[in-house]
């Protein structure tokens, strides 16, 4: 399956993640040689958490950012819409609820958490401006809102040789450890085509975010982005 082929529908990427849910995060590991526990701890930290905050995990998938969030002391609901992805976290015994979710479409009212964060998934979104808007609308006034995704690092030294890596190496770890590499040639060229730190930034301000910030991790890899949900009246929509 090709990135031309799913063309970010959402049964169609849906799919594809309940076809490499059971390796999923074996493979991130292996292909970051081990930095998602770093990066999952820095986004933890951009949530600013208070005990018993209301937190949406927005493409949660197996639930592992999830329990994170819950480790430290937030009450947090996991929303995906693979059920592949959701039925490995469960079997796998994540502490949160699982919730069945279109990220265009959030099943959840208005100002319903403190807090909501999508961590490698808002590229995933075939609208992603139009989710990050209906991560704006469930959260109330004054909370935050966090992006964790892959990015454009810095040097453009090291951006060639990462391009390189994602093309050719992570295809093939995939393949090595026994999942699809289709859906990992699909899923470094997403990564490719993300718009970078400033154009995501732009995205938040459109949204309605105020105090929007981003902090580059791993040389720019991975940037996490956050803004606050204005304290007045409500933010503007976002179309497409």
């Amino acid at each position: 399956m090709s990135r031309a082929d799913l063309d970010k529908k959402p049964y169609d990427v849906a799919g594809m993640f309940d076809s490499v849910a059971g390796r999923y995060d074996l493979i991130n590991d292996l292909a970051s040689m081990g930095q998602t526990r770093m990066w999952r701890r820095k986004m933890v930290e951009a949530l600013e958490l208070e005990t018993g905050d209301a937190v949406l995990d927005l493409a949660a998938g197996t639930g592992t950012s999830s329990t994170a969030i819950a480790e430290a002391g937030a009450r947090v609901v996991a929303a995906d819409f693979s059920l592949g992805m959701m039925s490995e976290g469960r079997r796998r015994g994540a502490p949160v609820p699982f919730v069945g979710a279109d990220a265009q479409h959030l099943p959840f009212a208005d100002d319903s958490f403190d807090a909501a964060v999508i961590s490698f998934g808002l590229r995933n979104v075939q609208d992603p401006r139009a989710g990050l808007a209906e991560m704006v609308r469930v959260v109330r006034p004054g909370g935050r809102v966090v992006v964790c995704e892959f990015s454009t690092p810095s040097s453009r030294t090291f951006r060639t040789v990462y391009e390189r890596y994602l093309l050719r190496a992570l295809p093939a770890v995939a393949s090595r450890a026994g999942s699809a590499s289709e859906a990992y040639d699909y899923l470094a060229e997403s990564i490719l085509d993300w718009p970078d730190q400033e154009a995501l930034r732009g995205w938040f301000l459109e949204a309605g975010l105020e105090r929007t910030q981003y902090r580059n991790l791993t040389g720019g890899i991975v940037a996490l982005h956050r803004g606050y949900v204005p304290q007045g009246a409500g933010v503007p929509a976002v179309t497409g």
